[in-house]
């Protein structure tokens, strides 16, 4: 194997993205660096950098342990990767997954399987 891999093709094979255009694309928007730098879709990447993929709202980090071409199983991935991503990012995600219950506003739209269920069982107690 030569000295090191595309970006897209890794990105791809170690299952960050389902397809390698999709790679592609957030490498030329900016969404991919290396060392806080954006990077080009055909850039080498070599063992040891770490990757930052910016998918709002936190950015992700990935220690790359080994090279790859061909997409594999997902029992492989930790071979290839390491997630190096801070605990107060993920929080954020946590967090997020929690509040999208709230954002609607009360009363706007339809409710929800559980508001309906809640409410049918209001109404049959009075």
């Amino acid at each position: 194997m030569s000295e090191g891999t595309r970006v897209d093709k890794w990105l791809w094979a170690v299952r960050l993205y389902k397809t390698r255009s999709q790679a592609t694309e957030d490498c030329k928007k900016g969404r991919v660096s290396i060392n806080g730098m954006p990077v080009k879709p055909s850039r080498e990447l070599k063992v040891g950098e770490t990757l930052q993929i910016r998918k709002p709202p936190i950015t992700r980090s990935y220690q790359v342990l080994a090279l790859t071409e061909n997409r594999m199983s997902a029992k492989l991935v930790p071979e290839y990767m390491l997630e190096t991503t801070p605990k107060s990012e993920l929080e954020v995600l946590e967090m997020q997954k929690y509040m999208s219950f709230f954002q609607r506003e009360k009363g706007t739209g339809r409710p929800t399987k559980k508001e309906r269920r809640d409410l049918d069982d209001f109404m049959d107690v009075y």
